[in-house]
């Protein structure tokens, strides 16, 4: 009787819904695993989306969104022409991020691939395990981690350098290391975690390809060369995609944590500025105004860069 009134149901839907609403009546049960997570984007990711109007408006918390007054595009003239630092800040930004694209992306799959020759199992999994498990560390701890290894007096790094004769480097102070600091410990924390997914992606290779070029005598790295990364090459393309997307919003906690006013003229991003300045002196249509053009610019790259992926490589996100 359910089948019935399914099949009664679909066949009401008009032209173009038709197909659709198979497709959901046929596979009804997995839709309905999705509704938690549509609600929570819908709630966290969605709604929030309303709160933009106060980046063209003066906000005032008394008065609320409704009773503040609209100002148009005065906030974003302040950024662009009159913002003293905003220009650093998009400058920091881009710096650290693409310095990130540059030695932190291609760390899991060089990893993923190393993991993937390893043939003794036991050794394979505990290794694996060493590497994803900072990943479950906060930036709390793991930022006090990285501050007490480059500490000037106690540091293991400034120990090994007053060992070769050399005076102690300040190095959480000095802003010409702080952008590899964040690269160095992003690649130590997070690369083990990524390497996960490039490892499933190895894992779907079918084995019969690299059985047939060991029998035209490929070698290791003829086989990873022509096997394994042009067959992960699409997962590497929407991983790379998904990354410029995020090209324009460094790690808040990282750098929230690793950064001091001595570090500002190469650290300071646009998130930790806005979370400083938005929250602490409560300029909110200041950073939202900030944080719009950031989401803009972001996805604006992330629309060029699909349309490039697209035609060159015939790989998308959409």
């Amino acid at each position: 009787m359910d089948s019935v009134a399914n099949k009664k149901f679909v066949k009401k839907c008009p032209g173009y819904f038709h197909q659709l609403v198979r497709d959901i009546v046929k596979n009804r049960w997995l839709y309905l695993m999705l509704v938690p997570g549509v609600i929570w984007f819908l709630i966290y990711r969605y709604l929030p989306m309303l709160g933009l109007y106060i980046a063209f408006c003066d906000f005032n918390v008394v008065k609320g969104i409704k009773g503040s007054e609209f100002v148009g595009l005065k906030y974003f003239k302040y950024i662009f022409f009159e913002h003293r630092n905003f220009w650093q800040l998009v400058e920091n930004t881009l710096a650290i991020n693409v310095l990130k694209l540059i030695f932190y992306f291609p760390a899991p799959i060089i990893f993923a691939i190393m993991l993937n020759e390893i043939m003794n199992v036991k050794y394979k999994r505990t290794l694996q395990t060493l590497i994803y498990l900072p990943h479950f560390v906060s930036w709390v701890v793991f930022g006090s981690i990285i501050i007490t290894f480059l500490s000037p007096t106690d540091g293991i790094v400034n120990q090994v350098i007053k060992l070769m004769g050399k005076e102690p480097i300040f190095f959480m102070s000095e802003p010409k290391y702080f952008r590899w600091i964040v690269v160095a410990s992003d690649i130590w924390k997070e690369a083990g975690w990524g390497t996960i997914i490039y490892l499933a992606a190895i894992t779907n290779i079918d084995p019969q390809l690299y059985e047939a070029a060991k029998i035209d005598s490929a070698n290791k790295l003829q086989l990873i060369r022509y096997i394994t990364i042009p067959c992960i090459s699409e997962t590497i393309i929407v991983m790379l995609l998904l990354d410029i997307g995020r090209i324009m919003n460094v790690s808040f906690e990282q750098i929230y944590v690793l950064a001091n006013p001595t570090v500002y003229s190469t650290g300071d991003v646009i998130s930790t500025y806005v979370y400083r300045v938005g929250i602490g002196n409560g300029r909110f249509s200041l950073t939202t105004a900030i944080g719009l053009f950031q989401s803009v610019i972001g996805f604006i790259l992330l629309l060029i860069c699909n349309a490039i992926s697209k035609r060159c490589f015939e790989k998308s996100l959409w």
